[in-house]
C-alpha cells in the first residue's frame, strides 16, 4: 500500500467504494428547481415581512418575485418531476385527516414524497402566498390604493401564512423524528433515505 493511501484511510477519510455505497442508499427526491423555489421562497417572504412598510419600494419589487415564483412553481406542479408533481401528492381530506390521525398516534407511514398532511401545507401556502401576491398588488392600483379593507386582508393573509409556516415548520421536526429523517437536509441536497 503506497503512503498517500495509507494517509488518507488513518486520517479516517470514507474510501471511495463506501462514499459510492452511502450515495447508493439515498435517492433523489427533490429537483433543483423546487429546492431552489422553496429557499427562494422562504427568504424572499422574510425580507418581504420585515421590509412592509418601511422600504415599500423593495417590499413591492419582492412581492412580484414571490408571485413569479409561486407562478413557475404551479406551472412545475404539472409539468415536473415526479415528487413536484400535484399529482404525487394532493390527496383527498380524508386521506389527509386519516394520515394525520396516524401521525398524531407516531403510526405514519412514510412517504419519500411529501406526506398528504405535508402535501396539503403545500397547496395552503401556495394559496396563501398568491392571496398575498394578489392584495399587494391590488393595493398599488388606482381602484384599491388607500382601501382598507384590501390592507387589512393583505396583513391577515400574511399572519394566517405565519401561523402555517409554524405549523409546517412543527410538521418536519415531527415527521423527521419519527421517520428518524433529516428533512431539511433532504430539500438542501434533494436526496433522502432510499425506501
Amino acid at each position: 500500500m503506497s503512503a498517500s493511501k495509507q494517509t488518507v484511510e488513518a486520517a479516517g477519510a470514507m474510501p471511495a467504494a463506501a462514499a459510492s455505497s452511502s450515495q447508493a442508499r439515498t435517492v433523489r427526491v427533490w429537483d433543483p428547481f423546487v429546492r431552489l423555489f422553496h429557499w427562494s421562497l422562504v427568504a424572499l417572504f422574510a425580507v418581504a415581512f420585515v421590509t412592509g412598510g418601511q422600504l415599500e419600494w423593495l417590499h413591492i419589487r419582492i412581492g412580484y418575485a414571490i408571485a413569479a415564483l409561486v407562478a413557475l412553481r404551479i406551472v412545475w406542479g404539472f409539468v415536473g418531476t415526479r415528487h413536484a408533481r400535484f399529482s404525487d401528492f394532493v390527496r383527498s381530506p380524508g386521506e389527509i385527516m386519516a394520515y394525520a390521525g396516524k401521525a398524531l398516534r407516531v403510526r405514519a407511514p412514510r412517504h419519500l414524497g411529501h406526506n398528504p398532511a405535508g402535501g396539503a401545507m403545500v397547496v395552503a401556502l401556495l394559496v396563501m402566498m398568491t392571496g398575498i401576491a394578489a392584495t399587494g398588488f391590488a393595493m398599488t392600483t388606482d381602484a384599491f390604493w388607500g382601501s382598507e379593507w384590501v390592507e387589512d386582508l393583505h396583513e391577515g393573509l400574511v399572519y394566517t401564512t405565519i401561523g402555517l409556516i409554524i405549523l409546517h415548520v412543527a410538521g418536519v421536526v415531527f415527521s423527521g423524528l419519527e421517520h428518524g429523517e433529516n428533512l431539511v437536509k433532504a430539500m438542501i441536497t434533494g436526496r433522502k433515505q432510499a425506501p
